[in-house]
């Protein structure tokens, strides 16, 4: 067995032992309601369990790491698979770290499924080893990525422990105006992990039934000296298309519930060979996710906010506040350093300048400048409790779509990041 191959049952074993770890906090935290002893005695017992699960998960993990490392020959986070998988172990070595501090499991029963998620999320790209593209060999690769990715995982665990403030403090019982506001918004954020969930959920349903769908698709370009030009490419879908790709023709199609064509075509505006194929991921998962959220609804007989909030008596507010504020304050420096001093350093090195206004450069200024205004406010206006926990949850929405909705959807110098 090669040390790639090894790698890969060590990621999955991190993996179930993460899910067995998320499910042991849920014991601690759900089952003290129904604990015959003393309820303290149950969350700390099981609260151990559960961390000691976890702590074997993050082992397997580095284990995982260490192993690609040694078998692939660089650093593995060079592409969007490895920079996932070790963006869920940042945040699960930022977890330990805000653990040991606190010791509150119920940071766990909340980080634990978001490393479960990012896992996941990851596994859906190419797994294979790539070589390095010329300006990824650097030293810089390794400095600059892991710091980045550290700091944005104190920013998850802060995000973990904001949207924990919010459901505490909620009343999903209340009718007044500004309280029923706060509450379709901690639905509505999640809701959107619930789409999230049904994304990853969705791929591997129909990569596991083997579904495919090629398209050719021609496009018309006109140069500058105003010659037409016609290029004929294959888009491939592996999810029903629900849309095709514009001006394109069906090569091969597999039967979905008895339909064989796609329903619509994506408009003129969108002609980018993978526009169309991104367009039809999202709207399956917004389709799957709404029939898993109400399937959910569905068996808890209740909003979602309003079912964990009921598991949320005893938790002490004011230290999932302290908690939040505590993770991202650790984070920033370290971003800091990471995400822009050290980018800009290789940015030099690489490419002879510190500053290009590459889409990742400028959504890393972005989130750098989210989380210096959230420190601001927070310690120059007073803004705790709720306000700092919304912009704690926002701002996590904001480091995402930096990690991966510039890699997937802008182009730029890091789009060798996507797949």
């Amino acid at each position: 067995m090669s040390l790639v191959d090894f790698s890969s049952d060590a990621f999955i074993v991190a993996f179930f032992l993460y899910c067995f770890g998320f499910l042991f906090y849920g014991v601690a935290i759900i089952g003290r309601k129904f604990s015959n002893r003393n309820s303290e005695d149950h969350l700390r017992r099981w609260g151990r369990i559960a961390f000691i699960t976890s702590l074997l998960g993050f082992a397997a993990h580095l284990t995982f790491f260490f192993t690609r490392w040694a078998g692939g020959g660089h650093i593995p986070t060079s592409n969007m698979y490895e920079f996932m998988t070790f963006l869920a172990m940042m945040v699960m070595l930022a977890f330990i770290v805000v653990y040991a501090i606190y010791r509150k499991p119920m940071l766990g029963f909340f980080t634990l499924p978001l490393v479960v998620i990012i896992v996941a999320f990851a596994a859906v790209f190419p797994q294979e080893v790539q070589p390095l593209i010329p300006p990824l060999q650097s030293i810089w690769l390794k400095i600059h990525v892991t710091t980045a990715a550290l700091g944005e995982a104190f920013f998850a665990v802060g995000f973990a422990a904001g949207l924990m403030y919010l459901l505490r403090v909620v009343d999903f019982n209340s009718q007044e105006k500004s309280m029923r506001l706060q509450q379709r918004w901690v639905e509505f954020t999640l809701y959107v992990v619930v789409i999230i969930i049904a994304f990853i959920g969705s791929v591997f349903s129909f990569r596991g039934m083997g579904y495919e769908a090629h398209f050719i698709q021609e496009t018309v370009s006109i140069s500058s000296q105003g010659v037409e030009s016609t290029k004929t490419d294959e888009v491939s879908y592996s999810m029903p298309p629900i849309f095709k790709p514009y001006n394109s023709q069906v090569q091969s199609m597999d039967t979905f519930l008895g339909v064989k064509e796609p329903l619509f075509e994506t408009p003129s505006w969108m002609k980018g060979v993978d526009a169309a194929r991104k367009l039809n991921t999202i709207v399956w998962s917004i389709i799957n996710g709404t029939i898993l959220y109400g399937l959910i609804r569905l068996v808890l007989r209740r909003r979602i906010g309003a079912a964990v909030h009921s598991v949320m008596d005893g938790v002490d507010p004011d230290d999932l506040d302290e908690i939040s504020y505590r993770a991202i304050a650790i984070g920033y420096p370290i971003f800091t350093l990471g995400a822009l001093i050290f980018a800009m350093i290789w940015a030099y090195i690489a490419w002879s300048r510190f500053w290009g206004w590459d889409p990742k450069e400028v959504w890393a200024l972005i989130t750098w400048l989210y989380y210096t205004a959230y420190l601001h406010l927070r310690l120059s206006r007073g803004w705790h409790g709720r306000k700092s926990a919304w912009i704690a949850v926002v701002g996590f929405v904001v480091v995402m779509f930096t990690l991966i909705g510039v890699n997937l959807v802008l182009v730029g110098l890091h789009s060798y990041a996507g797949v």
